[in-house]
């Protein structure tokens, strides 16, 4: 029997989700956190995304960073009108979400291994998921490690998480490209924070999502490192509009990314981020 307070319409409808909780991460980024106004979409796994509508002004995909029961967590930075409307409501105002949309990361297939976790920017918001499951559960899996890249240290999403990251048996390393006076951690891009890794490469299996460039010099690092382009799962956010497959601006080769990704292995994603987006 269906589950009444689960939504059962055509994925191009929106839900109304009100704001709960509101916190701003950086100076052009925000989380919210959306709860159904009534009935609530179908659950979401790590990975996937939604299209989430600022009413009047209209619809983007955005990756979700947290799931708890009926409860959807978004980071979302200001980038163009959408973006920022979205980054800018207040609990107690209500937005529109269709989905979930998309692949998710395959978590579960990593049990028994090392993780690694390796984040560019914004690109640690769809893969927070994994690192508070992976926490939730540690007997499943081997050494966690979080690898975070930032611009400067007040564009670090989540920094009053790290902390307890750290204190909950993760390896968190973090990295920005340009420091401020008060910064004393490591400087550069974030595969230098490879080398300190803990992990075995034959037994441990990657998650990667950040800029393109960041993308392609991590894979390839881990793979020179020895570990094997199937057991790493790349998120391949390239402009998508519909959230459907229906449009054609996301494709990449013979892939539609709010179809058949934004999740994919790097064994299939890396003949395919070898040609540029134009």
């Amino acid at each position: 029997m269906t589950d009444p307070a689960v939504a059962v319409r055509p994925a191009g409808v929106p839900l109304p989700y009100r704001v709960v909780e509101g916190t701003v991460e950086a100076p052009d980024v925000a989380t919210i956190v959306l709860e159904p106004v009534s009935v609530a979409l179908p659950p979401f796994a790590p990975g996937q995304f939604a299209m989430v509508y600022a009413f009047g002004v209209g619809d983007i995909p955005v990756s979700v960073c947290g799931i708890d029961g009926r409860r959807l967590t978004h980071t979302i930075r200001a980038v163009g009108a959408i973006s920022g409307a979205l980054q800018r409501v207040r609990p107690g105002e209500t937005v529109g979400v269709r989905g979930p949309f998309g692949t998710g990361w395959e978590l579960p297939a990593a049990a028994g291994r090392d993780l690694l976790v390796v984040a560019g920017g914004i690109g640690v918001a769809p893969l927070r998921p994994v690192v508070l499951d992976a926490l939730a559960a540690p007997e499943r899996y081997g050494q966690l490690n979080v690898l975070i890249g930032a611009r400067m240290p007040r564009d670090l999403p989540y920094a009053g998480e790290v902390a307890d990251w750290q204190a909950g048996g993760a390896r968190v390393l973090v990295t920005v490209d340009r420091p401020d006076a008060e910064w004393t951690g490591d400087v550069g891009v974030v595969t230098t924070l490879l080398e300190r890794a803990v992990f075995d490469p034959c037994e441990s299996a990657a998650f990667v999502c950040g800029p393109e460039v960041m993308i392609r010099a991590t894979a390839r690092d881990l793979v020179h490192r020895g570990l094997d382009a199937d057991r790493i799962r790349v998120s391949l956010e390239r402009t998508m509009h519909c959230g459907t497959g229906h449009c054609g601006h996301c494709q990449l080769g013979p892939l539609l990314l709010c179809r058949d990704g934004p999740i994919v292995s790097w064994s299939r994603a890396q003949s395919l981020l070898a040609v540029r987006e134009l």
